[in-house]
């Protein structure tokens, strides 16, 4: 059985030049995206606030 690929040429990279890619990707300096605050915790606090101004205001309603 005869081996195929003894003759052949290498095939080409058919993405292009990969060392090239990977030179690109090492070289990119583009800046990280800051991760986005979660607004659970404000959400909390303004709804704790809320709460607690009302609770306030029922106390001094039932008082007067």
């Amino acid at each position: 059985m005869p081996d195929n690929n003894v003759n052949e040429e290498p095939q080409p990279d058919p993405a292009g030049s990969t060392t090239m890619f990977r030179r690109f990707v090492a070289d990119n300096n583009e800046p990280e995206v800051a991760p986005k605050r979660p607004v659970t915790p404000y959400v909390l606090a303004a709804v704790g606030a809320l709460v607690a101004i009302g609770l306030i205001v029922a106390v001094v309603v039932m008082w007067s």
